[in-house]
């Protein structure tokens, strides 16, 4: 009979979580229900977590760790441990005896732990930890054969054999071993003895062609210099052959007299265009090509490197080229130009046929190919030893990971900071610890507005680097919140960076700040509206000051203006009228108010003020109070790659614990004598002063004293 687990379960941010205590919690996870759970995919970067462990625990590397491979991660690593609570004691050593050697992959985990222990100096320890892994990584990546199926030049005792392998590495590239060295592996190794093969076979048919390789090695030289200037020769004998079918040809053929005072005026060189696109030579008919005097100085290098390569050897020493023999010239490249179409495209071209037949007469294929073969053979053991350390990696990370995922426990405990908050950010006299990185603030803006969370969107900067992060503020209110603003962010290794906010979703922050709200809109609405009519006289005299001046000095010129007409009273009644009825209405509503005042009990006015300030603040303080219990940490989330499958609520207390205002220390002192304080007029007493008296005034005159 199967006996069910018993499940233990927490209530925070509004909904019900699991409480993961044991090993036994924890390789019981398989059988909870996933709708339980409160994230189902988060991303393996822009979290506080061990990048290592999550690219493990990513068995599909896709860069996103799912339910289900953290549970092949939780089976795995139990099944190896004798005692499953190990994974939630944490810490980064394990003890050999802790290893379950019931099964093949447990002996041969701990035989493997054995070995790296020897490798290390330490055959009596009895528990191995993380650092003996980055140690042993260094050993293994030391070693002649390290079982990355990687060999460099410096694991070659041979040194033509060496040499070898840097000449592949140079013609077929490379893949870094271990320890970081350029090498081959097997794949390079046979790609460039293949390419070696081909064109080996390739040059073979050249020779073997005596119209190819007419000239023997020295062929493939003389039709460079011959493809140097086959054109340009081509193009001089087909003027001359103008030139004979009409003498008058032969002079704009060879280029005018104002082509070169066109020249002139320029600095010339053998390397100008311009001189490179005259003739060869002077244009006649049926004329010779002069190979020594007479040539357009931008091609004398290049028809003296044809003459000394292919004139010469073919035809003898000469002075001058006829169109018959070009002719023949062209005919005797024709099939080694055929014979290049063919060449092969490979990087082995550069070592010369001579090299490449050495390399492939010899055994150093089969040699290289043993040398890929004996590093594989040590493969097995150097996976076991990475077996060891993905062990000890998630019975130090494991519990960390579920807490951060299946519950947010270390979020809502408060205990611990949660895997995705990143650091606390210090802006306008706060704290903010729900700090998420960002990398698309616009796309993450997006969505993450749904949330509720009033969020400030910052680029922070340390030197050359720049990361972008999301703040939400839930205590204090937003009046100074503004874009540009600087502060200062610390990340959790305690580096502080610059940051500049860049972006603002806002919404509520707190019921404080709710309350205020109507009156600052008030304030804020009467300073604007006076800031702007004053700005309008200041314009207005200062428009009515230009115009007297200018008016002055036209005066002596100008006529005597018409006299203006007198101020009509009925055009501006219907104004007066108007503003009297303003006037008079808010007198009225003053008077009802004050008479509704006076007309009360004395120790009824106090509660009628704070009747009237929740008349105006209520709605407010409504709107608000609905707001921030909806607040969700799960749109943040979901924007930044995670699967939240909660609604994860960020209630007032606890949004309040999540931002911290400045407060003076426990015991500080506080002296309230500013040296600086604006000098306050007396005035405003007095006017106070007597407001009281006739308010008692007119309380004794209703008789709220006892008094008729």
């Amino acid at each position: 009979m199967t006996t069910l687990h018993k499940w233990n379960f927490f209530r925070a941010g509004g909904f019900d979580q699991v409480q993961l205590d044991t090993g036994a919690d924890l390789l019981a996870l398989r059988d909870l229900d996933q709708k339980l759970w409160v994230a189902l995919s988060c991303p393996t970067r822009g979290i506080e977590f061990d990048a290592r462990t999550l690219d493990l625990i990513d068995s599909d590397k896709d860069a996103h760790v799912r339910a289900n491979e953290v549970l092949e991660a939780i089976a795995w690593a139990g099944g190896l441990l004798k005692h499953p609570d190990l994974l939630v004691q944490g810490g980064d050593s394990l003890e050999l005896d802790a290893i379950d050697g019931s099964s093949d992959e447990g002996r041969q985990l701990y035989a493997s732990a054995l070995h790296i222990l020897n490798s290390l100096g330490k055959p009596d320890a009895g528990a191995i930890t993380l650092s003996d892994m980055a140690d042993i990584e260094k050993y293994v990546a030391d070693q002649k054969f390290n079982g990355d199926g990687v060999i460099s030049a410096k694991q070659v005792a041979d040194d033509g054999l060496s040499g070898l392998v840097e000449l592949i590495i140079q013609c077929s590239g490379s893949q870094p071993d271990m320890s970081g060295e350029a090498g081959i592996n097997e794949a390079i190794a046979e790609k460039f003895f293949a390419e070696a093969g081909v064109y080996a076979d390739w040059y073979a048919k050249g020779e073997q062609d005596a119209a190819t390789l007419f000239m023997g090695e020295e062929t493939a030289a003389a039709a460079a210099a011959f493809h140097a200037v086959a054109d340009k020769v081509g193009d001089y004998f087909t003027r001359c052959q103008l030139a004979a079918y009409d003498l008058r040809a032969a002079v704009p053929l060879s280029r005018s007299a104002e082509d070169y005072q066109q020249l002139a005026a320029q600095c010339l060189s053998a390397q100008s265009q311009d001189v490179a696109n005259f003739p060869l030579a002077t244009v006649e008919a049926n004329k010779p090509l002069p190979l020594v005097f007479g040539i357009n100085p931008v091609w004398q290098a290049r028809l003296d490197n044809l003459r000394v390569r292919v004139i010469v050897p073919l035809l003898g020493d000469r002075d001058t080229l006829n169109a018959v023999e070009w002719t023949a010239l062209c005919e005797k490249f024709a099939a080694f130009d055929v014979w290049q179409t063919a060449k092969p495209v490979t990087g082995v071209e550069q070592l010369g046929i001579a090299r490449l037949r050495e390399v492939l007469a010899g055994e150093h294929q089969a040699t290289i190919a043993a040398l890929i073969a004996q590093d594989k053979l040590v493969e097995a053991e150097v996976k076991a030893i990475h077996v060891v350390e993905k062990l000890l990696r998630y019975k130090r990370d494991l519990y960390k990971l579920v807490n951060n995922f299946v519950s947010f426990r270390n979020f809502y405990a408060g205990k611990d900071k949660a895997i995705f908050q990143i650091g606390t950010l210090y802006l306008d006299g706060r704290s903010c610890d729900l700090c998420i990185k960002v990398e698309d603030v616009a796309r993450h803006a997006a969505y993450a507005a749904s949330s509720g969370v009033c969020l400030v969107y910052c680029e922070c900067v340390r030197g050359k680097e720049k990361m972008n992060i999301a703040a939400a503020f839930t205590a204090g209110d937003s009046d100074y919140l503004l874009a540009g603003r600087n502060g200062v962010f610390y990340d959790r290794n305690g580096i502080d960076w610059d940051a500049n906010i860049v972006r603002i979703i806002d919404h509520p922050i707190s019921i404080h700040q709710a309350f205020w709200m109507p009156y600052k809109k008030l304030v804020k609405m009467v300073s604007e509206g006076l800031q702007k009519l004053a700005a309008s006289k200041a314009n207005a005299a200062e428009g009515s000051m230009l115009k007297a001046v200018e008016q002055a000095g036209k005066s002596a010129a100008t006529p005597p203006a018409e006299t203006p007409k007198p101020f009509d009273v009925g055009k501006f009644a219907g104004i007066f009228a108007a503003i009297g009825l303003a006037i008079g209405a808010i007198g009225g509503i003053l008077a009802s108010v004050v008479s509704g005042l006076i007309g009360l009990e004395f120790w009824q006015i106090p509660l009628a003020v704070i009747g009237l300030m929740l008349l105006i603040s209520g709605p407010s303080i409504a709107l608000a109070w609905f707001k921030l219990k909806k607040r969700s940490l799960a749109p943040i989330l979901d924007a930044n790659g995670w699967a939240i499958n909660a609604r994860a609520r960020i209630n007032i207390p606890f949004g309040t614990s999540l931002t911290s205002l400045a407060e003076l220390p426990a015991g500080a002192s506080r002296s309230l004598v500013d040296p600086f304080a604006d000098k306050k007029p007396v005035w405003p007493y007095y006017a106070a002063l007597v407001m009281v008296i006739c308010v008692l005034a007119g309380l004794w005159y209703f008789g709220v004293f006892g008094q008729q």
